[in-house]
């Protein structure tokens, strides 16, 4: 999967918040919060192909995390970005 074009992570007012820029993808029904972990996956994977195991990969980097957690929370959240039209599935 790949993040689609025209979202980009932003931090406002001490937050992290998916912002979609052009007027294609203008739908002001939602606004997507991301916590520290999450914020930091899309950093690392913005303009790439992933997978959930790649996520959970960088999870276990970063984090005291074991794999099986961490893939558990990485097919959580792309599950997620999916409903919520942030993301290509390839």
């Amino acid at each position: 999967m790949k993040i689609k074009k025209g979202f980009f992570l932003r931090s406002i007012c001490g937050e992290n918040i998916v912002v979609a820029e052009g007027k294609e993808n203008i739908d002001f029904s939602n606004i997507i919060s991301m916590n520290e972990s999450s914020a930091y996956l899309w950093e690392k994977v913005v303009d790439k192909n992933f997978t959930a195991d790649d996520l959970a990969q960088l999870l276990t980097d970063e984090y005291e995390v074991d794999y099986d957690t961490a893939l558990t929370d990485a097919k959580a959240l792309t599950t997620q970005w999916i409903n919520a039209g942030l993301v290509d599935e390839e």
